[in-house]
């Protein structure tokens, strides 16, 4: 069983920074895919980004790309999402996701990962 606990959310101007951070339980932390997803008021559940195993591969929503980055530190058990130039379309709550399958197209659809975090807010005001 993975156990994800997100932190670093928060509330913040447009134009700001944050960084969300997941730490895993699981013990086969390097063999898993990590993604971010986000789910504001009223709308479904989107894709944020997602690593491969060792961090060589990362993808993005085209929504991000250029403002956001992520990265992991397997000795750590840790994924972590770098914000930029947040704006107010940014507010949601950012899920973390885990899966042991090698990346691949599934990434950005959050029905392929097994393992969800409870989120973590984020505001960004206008």
């Amino acid at each position: 069983q993975v156990q994800l606990v997100e932190s670093g959310g928060g509330l913040v101007q447009a134009g700001g920074s944050l960084r969300l951070s997941c730490v895993s339980s699981g013990r086969s932390f390097s063999s898993y895919t990590m993604g971010w997803f986000r789910q504001a008021p009223g709308k479904e559940r989107e894709f944020v980004a997602a690593i491969s195993w060792g961090g060589t591969y990362t993808y993005y929503a085209d929504s991000v790309k250029g403002r956001f980055a992520i990265s992991r530190d397997n000795a750590k058990n840790m994924v972590y999402l770098q914000m930029n130039s947040l704006k107010f379309e940014d507010t949601a709550v950012y899920y973390c996701a885990a899966d042991p399958g090698q990346v691949g197209s599934w990434v950005r659809n959050s029905n392929g990962y097994a393992y969800w975090g409870q989120g973590t807010q984020v505001a960004v005001s206008s």
